[in-house]
């Protein structure tokens, strides 16, 4: 995405703010290349976790049971590894622990976690729990479940049945040995956002035969000295008194009100190597004095003087035209408050995929149980997907086929159905996919119009509804779209909609124009009547992309089709509640 506006698509482009900000929907290139190039990805929020018990089993002879709490990861190949241990409450069958679990929560991975109760032995008591034999415990029974689950409470709390297992010779069998309650706390300590509208005056010309094209980048200076970006503005063209759309800063992104901010004013290049045109050093409430009292601050420029650094006093200044506070409430906060992720499905039968039949084709399922691309792109962002969704009933289609005994279609329902297009979960949408692929017959071209539409009629409905809802499409296809202006005008009205779409090339064609459909790589999408979207809703990523992306990291480090793909989702979903002045209930 390129790093301060190194490129002309994403340079050029509005930007806004941080990734969490109102009314934009691109993500900050030069916070998202700082944190990527740190190895961090995607929505990560600190999570706090809190535990309680109730009528916990009495294992101990001539008092009550000394219970601790121990967590566990599980990982998908069911290896667990121990990650907490809560201190051991004496005496007690409903203990309340004070020591806390924080855990990092990952929108875009499902994070299975293992809660297993015990009785510590009275002769351990004076032994640090860190230090404690757990095959030397008594079991009070244990609890699973993934940390999305306790997130999308209304209070972010779920209690669970305990369940000890107890081998025997012949099975295995459950036995209910109280329950556990675990309270999930987002851990923010400031939810203020400070929105400016930032102006420059009197800017010196850096271009030989144009006037400058400037751009603003607001950095925190932290204490080594280091400047780290945290928001940039778009560039303005011809300007040397530009006005820029509001920019949003999070207090607790930049410190605190009184953090310094090291804000540079550039001259655009397409090159990348951008001209410093002048910068000022302020805080936010500087910042806000300056709103307040009307003035401007000259710009300066380190100049060399010898060996050394002098800041030249320039002529152009910096105004804030608009200084105001307001609360951002977060992802986590939507989703406690009831809003749904809603999942659809839709899936290219075009004839270029191969005779499902044979090996070589991309719907080729396969005797052994190995998922096709296909099949891993449905269950991957299915699999997360599933716990935001409440009823768990998914609309799916197909498209680019002939059904049996007629024309061909471009959004066909999968499941066979004239009346209806949702299957029950996940293992529903499978069982639908691999039906379908011996009950029709794989034709073309590829559009994507059909199924756009279908999904934002949805989406436009639930609207009209008032339902807390926000829609998720996932179209895998192994072709370059053939109605792409189509697809545009169909993608420029969904903006509008709580919708997002989420595309997965399969197979080796060239999906370099795909690319224009994902506003990461450049503009925002125009339509056939020049209308502008109103904000980036499609991610495109090449399934082999990430294939060879992943077999390349080191084992711990892999990339998921389903991580590349959600990463932005979060932001789009932000973007849209914000700008539709759209607020959690509390």
């Amino acid at each position: 995405m390129g790093n301060c506006c190194s490129d002309v698509g994403g340079g050029m482009a509005a930007v806004g703010g941080t990734a969490a900000s109102a009314a934009t929907g691109n993500q900050n290139d030069a916070v998202d290349m700082f944190f990527k190039s740190r190895g961090i990805h995607g929505l990560f929020s600190q999570i706090e976790l809190s535990f309680s018990a109730s009528n916990l089993q009495n294992r101990d002879v001539f008092s009550k049971s000394d219970p601790m709490v121990v967590v566990y990861i599980k990982e998908r190949d069911g290896a667990i590894t121990e990650v907490f241990r809560t201190e051991v409450v004496l005496n007690s069958l409903n203990p309340t622990w004070i020591t806390k679990y924080t855990i990092t929560y990952h929108f875009e991975v499902v994070q299975t976690l293992l809660f297993h109760v015990f009785d510590v032995d009275t002769q351990f008591h004076n032994v640090d729990v860190k230090m404690l034999k757990l095959e030397e415990q008594q079991s009070l029974g244990e609890a699973c479940c993934a940390l999305s689950e306790i997130v999308i409470k209304p209070n972010r709390s779920l209690t669970f049945d305990l369940v000890r297992r107890e081998e025997s010779v012949t099975a295995t069998r459950s036995q209910h040995q109280g329950k556990l309650t675990v309270h999930a706390e987002e851990c923010i300590s400031s939810k203020t956002t400070a929105e400016m509208v930032l102006r420059c005056s009197d800017l010196e010309s850096k271009d030989l035969f144009s006037k400058s094209d400037p751009f603003l980048v607001i950095s925190k200076l932290v204490e080594s000295g280091i400047s780290i970006p945290v928001c940039k503005t778009e560039v303005l063209k011809n300007d040397l008194n530009p006005t820029w759309k509001p920019v949003f800063l999070n207090i607790q992104q930049v410190g605190s009100k009184d953090s310094p901010l090291v804000i540079e004013c550039f001259n655009f290049n397409s090159n990348g190597k951008h001209d410093l045109i002048g910068k000022v050093q302020k805080s936010l409430a500087d910042l806000e004095k300056l709103h307040s009292g009307r003035e401007g601050e000259n710009l300066f420029l380190p100049t060399p003087v010898g060996h050394d650094f002098q800041n030249k006093i320039l002529k152009g200044k910096l105004f804030v035209d608009k200084f105001s506070e307001t609360v951002q409430h977060t992802f986590l906060d939507y989703l406690a408050a009831g809003f749904e992720l809603n999942f659809m499905v839709a899936i290219d039968f075009t004839a270029s995929n191969g005779n499902p039949r044979l090996p070589d084709s991309l719907h080729y399922i396969d005797p052994s149980g190995r998922l096709n691309a296909y099949q891993k792109a449905i269950y991957e962002v299915g699999e997360v997907l599933q716990f935001y969704d409440a009823d768990k009933r998914f609309p799916a289609w197909g498209f680019g086929a002939r059904p049996i005994d007629g024309p061909v279609s471009h959004c066909f329902n999968l499941n066979g159905s004239s009346n209806y297009c949702e299957v029950e979960g996940i293992r529903g949408i499978m069982m639908a996919y691999a039906s379908a692929l011996f009950n029709v017959s794989l034709a073309g071209p590829t559009l994507f119009g059909h199924v756009i539409n279908k999904a934002a009629l949805i989406a436009s409905q639930s609207l009209a509804n008032d339902a807390q809802k926000y829609f998720v499409l996932l179209i895998i296809t192994d072709g370059v779209v053939t109605d792409l202006q189509e697809t545009k005008d169909a993608l420029v009205k969904a903006s509008d909609l709580p919708l997002s779409i989420l595309i997965v090339g399969v197979g080796g064609a060239d999906f370099k124009e795909m690319e224009i459909l994902d506003a990461d790589k450049g503009e925002r999408l125009e339509s056939s009547t020049g209308r502008v979207a109103s904000r980036d809703i499609v991610q495109f990523v090449p399934f082999r992309d990430v294939q060879s992306k992943s077999s390349s990291q080191s084992k711990g480090g892999e990339i998921s089709i389903v991580q590349a793909l959600l990463a932005e989702l979060p932001t789009q979903f932000l973007t849209y509640m914000r700008s539709r002045d759209i607020k959690p209930s509390t």
